[in-house]
C-alpha cells in the first residue's frame, strides 16, 4: 500500500483573536490528489483546534511517505482489504553465538541427543533430535517482567495472558527523530489506555553489528511516567534497550514501567511494517517461575 503525507507551513487565525504558525509540518494524507482545502480541514482536526477563522497554507507538497498516525485520516477500504489477515513477525531469530546485548553471554546450542544415536531407541524408520540451548535471559527480541526490577515484583509465570496477546498496537514511527531520547510530548495526540506502544527508531537495522551499542535511542524518564499514568499495558521499543544505557546507570524507564506492572519487550525488528493504528500485538514469553526475562515471538496482525 502506497500512503503519502503533505508537507507545508500553515498560518491559523482564530475568530475570537490570535493565531497560530507552523513551519515545515508534516501530516497524513488519504491520497496524493489532495487539494489545499482538504489539507487545510485535515490539519485543524489533527491539531483538535477549536474556533478558526481561517488557514493559509505555504509551500504545500505531497510526499509518497508513510503515515504517522495523524488523527481524521482513515485507512482507505482499499487496503484495509489488502491487508487483512497479514501477520508481522517482529523478532529477531535466536542462533549460537548471538549478541544481543554487549557484554552478555551469547546463547549456544548443543545436542542433547542426535538423529543419529536415537535411531538406537525406537523403531526403524523412527528418529528424533534433541537439543540443549544455554542462553541468558536477555537474549534476541525479549519481556522484561516485573521481577526483572523487583524483587517482590510478578515473575514471568505471574503475568496474565490477557495483557500480552492481541493488544491494540499503537506505533510511533520515530526513525527520523532528531534526538536520542523519545520525550512526553510525542505521545500527546494518542488515548493509549490498554494499549501496546511500540517505538520504532529504526535502530534494528544494526542489531548484530557494533554500530548498534552506542548512541541508541530511547524513552526518557518523563515519557515512561506519561505512558504509566496513560495506563498503557506494554511498551516495546525495536533498539538496544528502553533506556540510555550511556548515562550514570540510573534506569529510570525501567523502574517506572515495571513498578506499574507495564511489561517492557526490547530488540523489537521491523517494525516499520505496521500502521500507525490498527493493528493487534502479541509477546508472551513462557511461565517460568523466579524468571524475569525471557525471549518471545513478538508478532503483529494487521
Amino acid at each position: 500500500m502506497t500512503e503519502y503525507r503533505a508537507h507545508f507551513d500553515a498560518a491559523v487565525s482564530f475568530v475570537n483573536g490570535g493565531g497560530l504558525t507552523a513551519e515545515g509540518f508534516r501530516l497524513d494524507v488519504p491520497s496524493a490528489d489532495v487539494g489545499e482545502e482538504e489539507v487545510a480541514e485535515l490539519f485543524v482536526r489533527h491539531l483538535g483546534l477549536a474556533l478558526v477563522g481561517a488557514v493559509e497554507l505555504r509551500d504545500l507538497r505531497i510526499v509518497k511517505e508513510p503515515h504517522r498516525g495523524s488523527r481524521g485520516v482513515a485507512t482507505p477500504p482499499a487496503a484495509q482489504e489488502a491487508h487483512s489477515g497479514r501477520v508481522v513477525d517482529l523478532s529477531h531469530p535466536i542462533r549460537t553465538g548471538l549478541v544481543t546485548y554487549p557484554g552478555l553471554p551469547a546463547p549456544a546450542i548443543t545436542p542433547h541427543l542426535t538423529r543419529e544415536a536415537s535411531r538406537e531407541r525406537y523403531a526403524p524408520g523412527t528418529e528424533f533430535a534433541m537439543d540443549v540451548i544455554t542462553m541468558i535471559g536477555n537474549t534476541g527480541t525479549y519481556l522484561d517482567s516485573p521481577y526483572h526490577r523487583y524483587a517482590d515484583g510478578g515473575d514471568l509465570a505471574s503475568l496474565d495472558l490477557s495483557t500480552l496477546v492481541g493488544l491494540p498496537a499503537e506505533v510511533f514511527h520515530l526513525q527520523d527523530a532528531g534526538e536520542r531520547g523519545i520525550p512526553a510530548e510525542v505521545f500527546f495526540d494518542r488515548d493509549l489506555a490498554g494499549t501496546a506502544v511500540l517505538l520504532h527508531t529504526g535502530w534494528d537495522a544494526r542489531f548484530g553489528t557494533p554500530a548498534y551499542a552506542s548512541g541508541a535511542p530511547y524513552l526518557t524518564e518523563a515519557g515512561a511516567q506519561h505512558l504509566a499514568d496513560a495506563g498503557v499495558t506494554l511498551v516495546g521499543i525495536d533498539s538496544l534497550n528502553i533506556d540510555d544505557t550511556e548515562n550514570d546507570g540510573s534506569r529510570p524507564a525501567h523502574s517506572i514501567l515495571l513498578a506499574h506492572s507495564i511489561h517492557v519487550v526490547e530488540h523489537l525488528t521491523r517494525l516499520g511494517d505496521l500502521p500507525a493504528r490498527g493493528a493487534r500485538f502479541t509477546a508472551a514469553p513462557p511461565a517460568v517461575e523466579g524468571f524475569g526475562t525471557f525471549p518471545v515471538r513478538a508478532f503483529a496482525e494487521v
